[in-house]
């Protein structure tokens, strides 16, 4: 068994580590298509050297890597091992009994060769697979287009694979290579004749360089001396300034902490001040509550003052109304009484006349009786008729008279109920508009009273929103301040900072003399030093500071002659020295060590860490590339040990791990380097960015809350002043319904009053008409009875005449005297009744004008009540505005406290500024002091650097070769006058004392290699001769053996037929063209390219078992190479690869049936998960076994 094992990784199809154990014989690798079968024959190929991704079904060697699927992710490296048995030593170079070879590919496009886990050249892998038949040119490998080829391909294309057949590779690549070998020395002959021929034009000119040399070597040592000694009493004053430097420091740090304690009590004073006038703002803002307060309640007193004024002013309307009314109340009573005393008179008058026309009436009757008598029984009963006719004429003339007084009455009556109705009309009136006025006084009163509520309830709550916009304000306030001292604060540190980055404080001298060279244009292309061209972030500062060390202070320039300008320019200057890093020819490379970033403690590598421009790339690999940063130094010494001290680690807190294992440590300061200055800087300005977005949020909070807070208290006024408004109006309005309820009660009382009278006119006066009509009636009746008895009389004083006239003037007068005496009867009761109504009338208007001279009082007395209240009121009035202006008085006296806290605070300020002038004056001279404690030590750095960069010597070195000098200013002339005279030597070769030794030494030496070469060329050639010679014999005797193989082996594939290899030119043998001729059983002899398909793969397959058979190889992968055969040549092809099977282990990647019953393994490859191969392995000779199955 040759072939043990193959384990693939991370190749093609097979993400997961895959191992296949190969058993005895046969083994056969099936599965359906896609599943990724070929991709193990790819796999044997790809580790045993194969350069071609053609080959291997790829575009690129890229391919070969797991590219990932929908659920896994790519790989980053392909790996297969191939485990071969060398217990018979097909490998003759190698003595172990199992080689295990191994290449790895990673996607960055590096491989990796392994033998035995030691790794190897691909030439190496090339070397141990030569001529085994197992090389990338062999035939151990038989892919699915390999049958096609040897049989498409030209004639001549085929030599490979007999060539490998026959054992004559190994040949074939020595004779190349002995022939390379001849190009290459013919070359080196060339090259050899030319630089002897360069080196006989060197030998003088070396010699004039190696005198000038020499006496450059004697000014150098000088110089050296010199140089050393002057560089070290520098160093000594240096550390003797450095101590004075530091006693400097510590006593501007004291005054800095003086200073800081000033600021801070001014701070403190500031605060209370500010705190003071806060107590102002709080206890005036309480006197203007409380003065607000009593001007309210002075307000409310003149408002009720206004009120009762008003109400007084309405009663005195009122008295003036009632004493007009009981004036004309008087005048009409007046006037009744008037008119009463005239219907007293009329009735006495009348009484009088009665009585004087009854005396005459009686006469008159008496006679009207005299005559009755002479008149005698005729007479009589014409006089008895008369009389009756008298009497009823009488009767009549009462009734007349009585209608007469009715009629008189009723008409005074209906003008006394006409003037009634008028003065009801317009009482009525009075009251009706009265009545609306109070209607309206009382829904204004209600409106009145919710107007005052509102704004109560308003004022509460713009009282509520006043305290805490004030509180906002007060606290918008505070923050503002503390904003704007932190501000100032920062920026102070800022311009600090900046005006020592400005002047390039911490930095050499050399430094600030090429850079402010460069700012006034005296210099081209200086970028800057490195400090200022990169940032970190603050938790790395103190890292880079340590890792580059002096590196921060070299200078980026654009190309040389920029840097060459500036060092002519420090030279010039006596600016003393600097580094100058050129773009354009600075280079570095990034650290590469696998795993290193999975390592505990790893931050990342140093160039990394920092932000620069793309341009510098460069100048930062060179100088932090092999540079790696790490947590802590426990760290730092596993990462070291671990890689073998092969770069430099420091650590975040400044320890450092040298390449080579030395280490470097101590205390560092976190705050004087010019990187942590510069990133200081880049974060307080960041900072102070966002402070001054504070500070402007604040200020416009602090507006804004001014603003919310005047206009609360604009609004807060206005609801207060609404509500006054509504109080005065609300007590206005009570006084007029107090006015209003008085009036309405007193035409109400008017109205009964006439409203009663009018109803007894008008009772009487029906009465008065029932009479009237009664008295009518009488007297139409007494007017017919008079007309009755005076014709009936007529009738009976018929002839008597005389008689009849003068009684009928008798009667004449008696009745109109009665008729008279009636009315003047009817017309006194008239006037009586009249009377007695004009006196209750008068009663009636008396009690009303009683009543208003009470209402009148009521008023009077509330006049009085009221002028009594607005006394009172306007004495509580003038001692709240008392009150009130004693308050103003008090607020006036905390406007002159808060102007002098002003005043106060303004000195404080001032003070505060001084303070912080003089804080930042100490903490400038402070930094001053700092930085030059710093360039010191820079400068001590710097002369130790450049004795070790010039001389390689340490400080104690070099203190070993000083000397004692008379005066240092001496020495630096003679140094002067050395480095003149070495200048003046121009550039002298100081190898050219040894060059000149070397070129004659390497002249005789060339003319002893030409004759060397020559020698060589002779012996290559025949070497050459000898392999070609060897090569013709061997191929020519296994070219016999194969094509007596083939025939044999066509024969008992083809079950006849015959074939045969022919050399296209046998005299050339080692370099013509193999011919392949068959004659299948029953056909004419052809040459392969005419056979179909089947016959040229059947025919393949005869001559690769015919190569096996002569040679065989260790083990033969055939990836489906009977796909094109049927199942009858299939059987056949199966069963002669079992009969070679003991010489030849055979791996078959097959579809066919007849193939897979021949293997004794088998191994199935699935795909169950979509991009993923897996294998499956089934041992048919122990399932044999098992089963009992021969």
């Amino acid at each position: 068994m040759y072939l043990k094992a193959l384990e693939i990784q991370g190749f093609k199809s097979f993400p997961d580590k895959t191992v296949l154990n190969f058993g005895e014989d046969i083994t056969a690798i099936v599965g359906p298509n896609g599943s990724g079968k070929s991709n193990i024959s790819d796999a044997i190929r790809w580790v045993m050297g194969e350069q071609n991704s053609r080959q291997l079904r790829g575009a690129k060697m890229e391919d070969v890597i797991f590219g990932g699927t929908e659920k896994r992710s790519q790989m980053g490296f392909a790996q297969v091992t191939l485990v071969i048995d060398n217990t018979e030593h097909i490998f003759p170079t190698r003595d172990e009994a199992e080689v295990a070879v191994t290449r790895r590919y990673y996607r960055s496009g590096e491989s990796e060769y392994y033998i035995n886990r030691q790794s190897v050249r691909l030439k190496d892998v090339n070397e141990l697979f030569m001529d085994t038949g197992m090389g990338r040119e062999g035939y151990s490998i038989i892919g699915q287009g390999k049958i096609d080829e040897i049989l498409s391909v030209k004639s001549g294309e085929r030599r490979e694979v007999f060539e490998e057949a026959a054992g004559i590779s190994k040949y074939r690549h020595r004779k190349e290579e002995s022939e390379r070998k001849l190009e290459r020395t013919q070359e080196n002959l060339v090259r050899i004749n030319d630089k002897i021929a360069e080196l006989e034009l060197q030998v003088e000119p070396l010699r004039r360089q190696a005198e000038t040399a020499k006496k450059y070597l004697v000014l150098r040592d000088e110089l050296r001396v010199l140089e050393i000694s002057v560089w070290l009493e520098n160093l000594q004053a240096l550390k003797t300034g450095a101590l004075k430097l530091r006693t400097d420091f510590e006593a501007a740090q004291a005054d800095k902490n003086r200073a800081q304690d000033a600021l801070d009590a001014v701070y403190a004073a500031a605060e209370d001040c500010a705190e003071q006038m806060r107590a102002c703002d709080v206890r005036a803002e309480g006197l203007r509550s409380e003065m607000g307060a009593l001007e309210s309640q002075a307000a409310e007193q003149e408002s009720e003052i206004a009120v009762l004024r008003t109400g007084v002013a309405h009663n005195e309307e009122s008295l003036e109304r009632l004493a007009r009314e009981m004036e004309d109340s008087q005048g009409r009573a007046d006037g009744l009484q008037s008119q009463m005393d005239a219907l007293e008179r009329r009735a006495a008058e009348i009484e009088r006349q009665t009585q004087q026309m009854q005396t005459e009436l009686d006469g008159w009757l008496a006679g009207a009786q005299e005559l009755a008598q002479q008149a005698g029984s005729a007479a009589q009963e014409a006089e008895a008729l008369r009389a009756k006719e008298a009497l009823s004429a009488s009767a009549a003339a009462d009734a007349r008279a009585e209608l007469s007084a009715l009629q008189a009455g009723m008409d005074a009556a209906l003008a006394r109920r006409t003037a009634i109705g008028q003065e009801l009309a317009a009482a009525e009136e009075k009251l009706e508009q009265a009545q609306h006025e109070a209607k309206e006084n009382r829904h204004a009163l209600r409106e009145a009273q919710e107007d005052e509520q509102a704004a109560a309830n308003i004022i509460q709550g713009h009282s509520l929103r006043m305290e805490g916009r004030r509180r906002r304000a007060d606290e918008t306030q505070q923050e503002k301040l503390r904003l704007t001292m932190a501000l100032k604060t920062l920026t102070d540190r800022i311009a600090l900072l900046g005006e020592m980055e400005k002047e390039y404080e911490g930095f050499s001298r050399a430094v600030k003399l090429v850079m402010r060279a460069a700012e006034k244009g005296a210099l081209r292309g200086i970028r800057g030093p490195v400090a200022s061209l990169m940032e970190t972030d603050p938790a790395y500062t103190v890292a880079l500071e340590i890792a580059l060390g002096g590196g921060l202070q070299n200078i980026v320039v654009g190309s040389e002659s920029d840097a060459k300008s500036a060092i002519a320019l420090l030279k010039q200057r006596d600016g003393g020295r600097a580094t100058f890093l050129p773009v354009s020819t600075v280079r570095g490379n990034a650290l590469r060590e696998q795993g290193l970033e999975q390592e505990t403690g790893f931050v990342g590598i140093a160039s990394r860490l920092v932000r620069y421009d793309r341009q510098y790339d460069g100048i930062f690999q060179n100088l932090l590339g092999r540079t790696v940063v790490v947590e802590d130094i426990d760290c730092g010494i596993a990462i070291a040990r671990r890689y073998g001290h092969r770069f430099r680690i420091v650590t975040l807190d400044g320890q450092v791990i040298h390449a080579g294992g030395s280490m470097t440590g101590g205390s560092v300061s976190r705050s004087a380097g010019v990187l942590s200055r510069a990133t200081e800087l880049a974060a307080l300005r960041e900072k102070q960015g966002g402070l001054e977005q504070q500070l402007h949020q604040a200020e416009e909070r602090a507006a804004e809350t001014a603003r919310d807070l005047k206009k609360a208290q604009y609004e807060l006024d206005v609801a207060k002043e609404q509500q006054r408004q509504a109080e005065s109006r609300m007590l206005t309005l009570e006084g007029r319904k107090n006015h209003y309820d008085v009036l309405t009660e007193s035409l109400e009382a008017s109205c009964g009053s006439l409203r009663a009278e009018a109803e007894t006119i008008t009772a009487r006066t029906a009465a008065d008409r029932t009479r009237a009509q009664s008295a009518q009636e009488t007297i139409d009746r007494c007017e017919r009875e008079v007309q009755a008895l005076r014709a009936e009389a007529g009738e009976k004083l018929a002839g008597q005449s005389e008689l009849l006239t003068r009684s009928g003037d008798l009667s004449q007068k008696i009745t109109e005297h009665k008729s008279a005496l009636a009315a003047l009867q009817a017309e006194r009761e008239s006037a009586l009744r009249s009377r007695e109504d004009l006196a209750a009338l008068r009663a009636d208007m008396e009690a009303d004008r009683a009543g208003r001279g009470e209402l009148a009082e009521k008023f009077r007395r509330s006049n009085e009540d009221a002028q009594a209240e607005i006394a009172r009121r306007t004495e509580q009035a003038q001692a709240l505005h008392a009150a009130a202006q004693e308050k103003q008085a008090a607020l006036d006296a905390l406007s002159q406290e808060k102007l002098a806290l002003e005043a106060r605070r303004t000195a404080t300020e001032r003070e505060s500024r001084e303070a912080n002038d003089t804080l930042l004056a100490s903490e400038r001279e402070v930094s001053r002091l700092e930085q030059k404690l710093n360039a010191s030590a820079m400068e001590e750095k710097q002369i130790l650097d450049r004795l070790w960069e010039r001389y390689e010597l340490s400080h104690s070195e070099a203190q070993a070769q000083r000397v004692e000098l008379e005066s240092v200013p001496k020495a630096t002339r003679r140094i002067a006058e050395l480095t003149r005279d070495i200048k003046a030597l121009g550039t002298p070769n100081i190898g050219a004392i040894e060059e000149f030794e070397r070129v004659n030494t390497r002249y005789t030496y060339l003319s002893e290699q030409r004759t060397d070469v020559e020698r060589a060329m002779g012996e290559l050639t025949g070497v050459i001769d000898e392999l070609t010679d060897q090569m013709t014999k061997i191929f020519a005797e296994q070219f016999r053996l194969l094509n007596e193989t083939f025939q044999e082996t066509f024969l008992e594939l083809f079950g006849g037929g015959k074939a045969r290899l022919e050399l296209e030119d046998e005299s050339d043998i080692l370099g013509c063209g193999i011919e392949i001729k068959v004659q299948p059983p029953g056909k004419q002899l052809k040459t392969i390219t005419l056979l179909s398909g089947g016959e040229k793969a059947f025919v393949a397959i005869a001559l690769y078992f015919a190569i096996l058979k002569v040679h065989p190889t260790p083990f033969c992968v055939m990836d489906e190479i009977e796909a094109a055969l049927d199942e009858s040549n299939v059987v056949r092809y199966a069963r002669y690869m079992r009969r070679i099977a003991g010489k030849t282990q055979f791996i078959v990647i097959t579809h066919r049936r007849g193939t897979m019953e021949e293997a004794d393994v088998l191994y199935g490859v699935t795909m169950q998960e979509r991009g993923i191969s897996k294998v499956l392995t089934i041992n048919l000779n122990d399932m044999a076994k098992e089963l009992k199955i021969k």
